[in-house]
């Protein structure tokens, strides 16, 4: 396809029609130029492909649900998250499909954000690696991603109309950091931006977003698809930089573009930008066509794979996992014979197979079962949970599958708690006084109040706690892998869980008054925020238990005074000091000593996943350059990387520190200075340049002031800090010094600044 010769002989009627959808699935062809249309389908966790002739998006073929982003990110597991992304590419070669839209990488701010089962994490570094691995793997076969939805997605309340108010720090160095490490080293085919506005500004008329962060900045060379029906003003999104429009608006768009070149709003050339990156798609596509089958069943045992490696154990008190299968154990809860393992709306697979924990039982062990509560409400039916009790009176451990109802988390609504049906923890509470034995199985996508995991509010605490997330269709498989020690959880939070609703950093701002959500507790979520306040959490993100022990030792670092010209690698040694296979994930954080501006006390800058045999020692190696000092500078509008004391983390989670070092940083950039008659005392010898420069002026207005103070040392550290404390232009009203004048202080402040910016 010779792009520019097609762009020379389209009409303009044929340009703007190329920047929007044919239908939902598929970009517009040109017959008479044989340019042919593409197919995009849902993701990202299992291929959603609309069925030829069918009526509705959920009349979908059969295909293979994978566990959710929730469930993934807490594998930790970079080349285990490609291997789906090389399945999920097999699957839409063999279906013909360009464009799998996913993964989501977009931050948890809240727990109640009906959608968090799609996106990863709650830190920026979790998420984007999960996000480049999952990309990677599906456009290594040829297939292209959709990295959404591109930027602030945090709620689906409003979510088509809402106004994320974000200022440019926390937007720079939460919400878009999860980008932009994918942008520019996995290089998405496409990126969908999301239906809100930021700042007021809907993102898909956003030029600052779309055309000078994510294009000039990022160095994005690829296509922005709007979210579904998420475009305003389409002329306004050609100028911003979003090149297609999804669905088709019956053409209704296609005559405003029309319009606005007529008009004059809108170039030929600017047109033409967009309608180039859709041609570009198509050829894309068109070249990287092979003809792919695939297996299904290969694809199920990667999910429960897939599932194993990401469910994590919170609790295990007294060994009470993995059971014995010699003994009587009883399976409650209706999740055991029907698995939640996905959320719902547009993510939703049609599984060609679901296998449950009770199926997955059978050749494993006899254990009886009973419903206990009902699946699809929250009341309590007394002759199931009678039953339910009968059985943990006659079992020797006991097992209750319990999480969220289908109804409680979906794409376009948020949900209103965190609390677990109120049948389930009725049925939890009767089940403990009856058999001291007791593991819960979690199903749910998002964190939830956990008051069975001590004996604060009335419960009598459950033995065992594994949290399986919407693990995917083959989650009832790995389950009962997990429980019988046929396999040995090694995932670890990718979130916090909090005490209670009210604890999260967005609870006053959440979702929102009308069309706005301010984001006021900036970068201060998750782990960042309760590390900051020293509050006590459920559990902390990056945690998660094993049936192994392990151990970390000899931390070293290549060198101890690190520039930003030089990379640098921080090693530890990890073992196994128990006596089952495992895996642990070693996490590096990085903590600033001595920083200028409100930091968190510590950030997640790198991880390794290692498996270990029993008694089996590794040596891990992180290698890091200057981007793991960084922040967000609003005077550069850049990332910045401050000189200064470091302590370099070594972590079990993100409260629980094994090894650590200290490392002074030196950085060739300096922040530029400007410093004002309103600047202080204090502010002006805190540079040695100021000190010397200031001496003698700022030593006569002390003098002057402590010669009115009484002579006690109450008074001379009033007057100290006052002193510190007071703009350089108030020292003039205080001061019959004649030297000390206005215009004197603003010529020497001058001279300061040029010498502190030479």
């Amino acid at each position: 396809m010779d792009i520019n010769h097609i762009l020379e002989i389209l009409t303009l009627e044929e340009k703007a029609a190329l920047c929007s959808g044919a239908d939902f699935w598929h970009t517009k062809a040109i017959e008479r130029l044989d340019i042919p249309q593409i197919m995009v389908s849902d993701g990202p966790h299992g291929l959603r492909k609309m069925k030829d002739n069918a009526e509705s998006p959920n009349d979908s073929i059969e295909a293979v649900c994978f566990p959710t982003a929730a469930a993934l990110a807490c594998s930790f597991d970079r080349e285990l998250v490609g291997e789906m992304g090389k399945a999920l590419g097999e699957q839409c070669q063999a279906e013909n499909v360009s464009v799998i839209l996913g993964p989501g990488c977009n931050i948890k701010r809240s727990p109640l954000c009906g959608r968090n089962f799609e996106y990863f994490s709650e830190d920026p570094y979790l998420a984007s690696q999960i996000a480049a691995a999952h990309i990677r793997g599906v456009q290594s076969k040829g297939v292209g991603t959709s990295l959404k939805h591109f930027a602030a997605n945090n709620q689906e309340n409003r979510r088509m109309s809402v106004s994320a108010e974000i200022d440019e720090r926390t937007l720079h160095e939460i919400y878009l950091a999860a980008f932009e490490p994918v942008v520019r080293e996995a290089k998405p085919w496409t990126v969908m931006c999301s239906y809100n506005k930021i700042n007021g500004e809907y993102s898909s008329q956003n030029k600052e977003l779309l055309t000078d962060i994510l294009r000039e900045k990022w160095g994005f060379e690829g296509l922005v698809v709007s979210d579904w029906g998420a475009v305003d003003d389409r002329a306004g999104g050609v100028l911003a930089g979003l090149d297609l429009e999804m669905p088709g608006s019956m053409g209704k768009n296609d005559k405003a573009i029309v319009k606005a070149v007529e008009d004059g709003r809108l170039t030929m050339e600017e047109l033409d930008k967009c309608v180039r990156r859709v041609l570009e798609l198509v050829q894309k596509s068109l070249d990287s066509r092979t003809e792919m089958s695939w297996d299904k069943e290969r694809h199920h045992k990667l999910a429960k794979k897939l599932a194993v490696n990401s469910a994590v154990l919170l609790r295990n008190e007294d060994n009470m996992l993995p059971l014995d299968k010699s003994q009587k154990i009883a399976f409650i809860g209706a999740f055991a014979e029907k698995p939640r393992y996905q959320g719902g709306g547009s993510s939703h697979i049609r599984s060609f197979k679901t296998v449950s924990a009770l199926e997955a039982v059978k050749d494993i062990a006899e254990v009886t079962y009973a419903q206990g509560f009902p699946i699809d409400k929250d009341e309590t039916d007394p002759e199931l949970e009678q039953q339910a009790i009968e059985a943990a009176m006659a079992a020797d451990k006991v097992v209750v599958f319990a999480g969220l109802p289908e109804s409680f988390e979906s794409e376009g609504y948020d949900r209103r708690h965190m609390h677990l049906p109120e049948c389930q923890l009725d049925l939890i509470s009767k089940l403990t006084t009856v058999n001291e034995n007791i593991a819960v199985v979690l199903h749910n996508g998002s964190p939830v109040e956990l008051p069975f995991v001590t004996d604060d509010e009335g419960f009598k605490p459950v033995k065992a706690l594994l949290e399986m997330y919407l693990g995917g269709q083959a989650v009832g498989e790995a389950t009962v892998d997990l429980l019988f020690g046929m396999a040995n959880p090694c995932g670890k939070l990718a979130e916090t869980f909090p005490l209670r609703l009210e604890d999260n950093p967005s609870f006053l701002n959440f979702p929102g008054e009308g069309d706005k959500v301010r984001y006021s507790e900036g970068i201060f979520i998750g782990y960042r925020y309760y590390d900051k306040k020293d509050m006590p959490v459920r559990y902390p993100f990056g945690y998660g238990l094993s049936y192994t022990k392990f151990e970390y030792s000899d931390i070293s670092v290549s060198a101890y005074e690190l520039s930003d010209k030089k990379p640098f690698t921080v090693e530890c040694t990890v073992t196994n000091t128990g006596d089952r296979d495992g895996a642990e994930i070693v996490q590096l954080y990085i903590e600033p000593l001595t920083p200028t501006v409100i930091r968190p006390i510590k950030e997640l800058k790198a991880f390794e996943k290692v498996y270990l045999k029993a008694g089996e020692s590794k040596r891990v190696i992180f290698r890091l350059d200057k981007s793991a000092f960084a922040y967000w500078s609003v005077q550069l509008h850049d990332w910045f990387s401050e000189s200064g004391e470091y302590n370099i983390l070594i972590c079990e989670s993100s409260d629980s520190v094994c090894l650590e070092e200290n490392v002074h940083f030196n950085s060739s950039v300096r922040l530029p200075v400007k410093l004002t008659l309103d600047n202080t005392d204090g502010d002006i010898r805190s540079f040695k340049e100021g000190d010397e420069m200031f001496r003698q002026m700022l030593g006569m207005f002390n003098a002057a002031l402590n010669g009115g103070a009484d002579a006690n040392e109450e008074g001379d550290l009033m007057m100290l800090a006052m002193a510190n404390d007071m703009p350089l232009h108030a020292m003039v009203s205080f001061s019959d010094n004649p030297e000390l004048t206005r215009e004197r202080l603003q010529m020497m402040v001058d001279n300061l600044n040029a010498i502190l910016n030479a």
